[in-house]
């Protein structure tokens, strides 16, 4: 994984770096390590169980990593859940999960 192809993948690398004070490798091990974490499935859990409350603290833990790092492809879904799972709104979730996992695939191959 490079900042450029990040880049290409829709990252903002400029603002991901600047959180990571510019360090290109610190900023690329938080990318990985936030790639690979178990939030991903927790979420899709706690939908699938219907427990609303869970499902929102998972989601919005995701989002904050998502954010600083600037992983824009994959923060715009959870985002969305973040915020229908505050109003803890009973919807199919399904379509912004499935997004999350093709945006998350993306980032990994």
């Amino acid at each position: 994984m490079t900042v450029e192809k990040l880049k290409e993948l829709g990252a903002d690398t400029e603002q991901g770096l600047m959180r990571c004070g510019n360090n290109q490798e610190f900023y690329l091990r938080l990318v990985g390590m936030a790639l690979e974490q178990k939030g991903y499935d927790e979420l899709e859990k706690q939908i699938k169980e219907n427990r609303l409350t869970e499902a929102f603290e998972a989601a919005h833990a995701l989002k904050g990593v998502l954010a600083n790092l600037s992983l824009t492809p994959i923060y715009e879904p959870v985002s969305e859940m973040t915020e229908m799972l505050r109003a803890k709104q009973e919807a199919d979730y399904s379509p912004l999960l499935a997004k999350m996992w093709e945006e998350r695939k993306r980032f990994i191959e």
